[in-house]
């Protein structure tokens, strides 16, 4: 065998091995978002800007598009083929970019997104006196983070005829006696934030496996052009 097709068998190999993992962080991605869908099905009801629905949407996508990226790469990798390998390196590539962007995105303007998020909760709670499963929602976030509005309780009175939802009753009762004075949308944003550590680390894994897939993909692709000018 000679050299030039030893390095292709060990590249072919390793790239097999990462997108397989890449393939693996994928279905765990997607697990979790439809984890996340499901336990997180009683806040459905209110506005896209809510963090756990986002998340959950957004897991949902990120992991089918890494899972079928994966098994695109897995596939160029046994097949030897530059057509599929090329397929794979613009996706990857693409995945990664917007994957770069939104981080940035996220970073630079936090202030503005938990503004706009706000904004919109409070516009939902307008509804709560007619929108049952808006209610039931509400009621859930409330019972759950013992807190009362977005911003504070005052956000109710507009909406109760200056009263509180049961659900702000720290004893749960329809009169409040004692009521929840912390926000929700601040102890929701410190609930993910509490968590956020295991997503970050389990994300950079992901970010380390797609760069290396980029590379591993780029040399199988040079050495399968090699090979093919070496037999011609």
């Amino acid at each position: 065998m000679s050299a030039s097709r030893r390095c292709l068998c060990c590249v072919k190999y390793l790239m097999f091995v990462f997108n397989l993992i890449f393939w693996l962080g994928g279905c765990g991605l997607f697990g979790v978002g439809v984890w996340l869908s499901f336990t997180q099905s009683e806040f459905s009801s209110l506005p896209l800007s809510f963090p756990s629905l986002s998340a959950s949407n957004l897991l949902l996508v990120a992991g089918g598009v890494t899972m079928v990226t994966g098994f695109l790469g897995c596939l160029g990798a046994l097949k030897e083929q530059r057509c599929l390998l090329m397929t794979f390196f613009v996706i990857l590539l693409l995945l990664v970019l917007t994957e770069v962007t939104l981080t940035l995105v996220l970073h630079i303007f936090h202030n503005e997104l938990d503004t706009k998020a706000q904004d919109e909760l409070k516009k939902g709670m307008k509804d709560y006196l007619t929108d049952e499963g808006l209610k039931k929602s509400w009621d859930n976030v409330q019972k759950m983070f013992k807190c009362c509005g977005v911003t504070n309780k005052t956000d109710w009175y507009l909406v109760i005829n200056g009263t509180l939802p049961y659900s702000c009753c720290s004893g749960g009762m329809d009169q409040c006696v004692e009521e929840w004075t912390e926000p929700c949308y601040q102890k929701a944003r410190q609930w993910l934030l509490d968590n956020i550590l295991s997503v970050l680390v389990f994300g950079v894994c992901i970010g380390i496996v797609q760069i290396l897939a980029l590379i591993f993909s780029l040399l199988m692709y040079c050495q399968i052009l090699r090979a093919e000018k070496y037999l011609d």
